[in-house]
């Protein structure tokens, strides 16, 4: 990570009652970048969200964002977030549900933001019909629209676009990367592994701790791989950790024998070796 960290977190703790929520987290996020947050229901992902938007404040530790404290003055202008459940007015249209927020954050030409930001999520033709009409995923694309309008620096985003076909879900995804290259950083609470490995970075959180915060390759090396090699109609198998460093000296085992024609490399996916680091049983 050579950037400047845009999302600094350090020994977060956030407390409700007796119950520990965030059990001193500590991460780091370079300026353009995307990271994922991933882990169990219950992991505190929401409430790592709420404590980096500025929504809730940490019983202890130090969060920023683009250098400074989440509550401090302007910096909420910089930052776009999409709550796990849409907040909606769901007695007005979607463009008017834009709309709010884009004079909210005071931008001079809001209609036109607004209704650029509703093209792009796929809601023009939709954009005049009230809320309490439209479906879940239509609703998660006003709030993604919401979140966008005002072009922040910092991209929050709690379970991003479910319900969304995969053509949209695609064009979310295109941008989000486009995003990045612009400077914006990005992070993602998802459920998701093939979002998982769109990612820059993976911080995987259990229990409120961080288990790990690498990128998706790292992580992904952290599992088993089975290495086959034929000699003829004989396979050998073998189960290794690292197979980067196992493979030469299998090889090596074998003399580098030309009877040797194939090898063949088996990883494991990424949603197994995430599933083994935070437990099955915490699925």
């Amino acid at each position: 990570m050579d950037s400047p960290a845009a999302i600094s977190v350090k020994d977060l703790t956030k407390s409700f009652g007796h119950s520990q929520v965030l059990k001193g987290i500590s991460f780091d996020v370079p300026a353009g970048q995307i990271c994922g947050v991933l882990g169990p229901n219950g992991a505190g992902k929401s409430t790592l969200i709420k404590s980096l938007v500025g929504a809730s404040r940490p019983s202890g530790g130090q969060v920023q964002i683009l250098g400074n404290d989440p509550f401090a003055k302007g910096i909420r202008q910089q930052i776009g977030y999409m709550p796990q459940v849409p907040a909606l007015y769901e007695d007005l249209s979607a463009l008017d549900n834009v709309l709010f927020f884009a004079r909210a954050q005071g931008l001079p030409q809001a209609r036109k933001e607004a209704e650029s930001i509703l093209a792009f999520v796929g809601l023009t033709a939709r954009q005049h019909d009230i809320i309490y009409t439209f479906s879940g995923g239509m609703k998660q694309r006003v709030s993604l629209a919401c979140a966008l309008v005002h072009h922040p620096k910092v991209l929050l985003l709690d379970e991003p676009p479910a319900g969304v076909d995969p053509k949209l879900k695609e064009r979310f995804w295109q941008y989000f990367r486009e995003l990045a290259k612009q400077g914006v950083t990005i992070l993602i609470s998802t459920h998701l592994m093939d979002e998982a490995l769109l990612c820059d970075y993976l911080t995987i959180i259990r229990d409120g701790q961080v288990l790990a915060s690498e990128t998706p390759q790292e992580i992904m090396q952290k599992g088993e791989t089975e290495l086959r090699v034929w000699q003829g109609e004989e396979i050998e198998s073998t189960r290794v950790f690292h197979y980067a460093t196992a493979l030469p000296n299998l090889l090596q085992a074998h003399g580098l024998d030309p009877k040797i024609s194939k090898i063949e490399v088996r990883e494991e996916p990424l949603e197994t070796v995430i599933v083994r680091m935070i437990g099955e049983d915490e699925v």
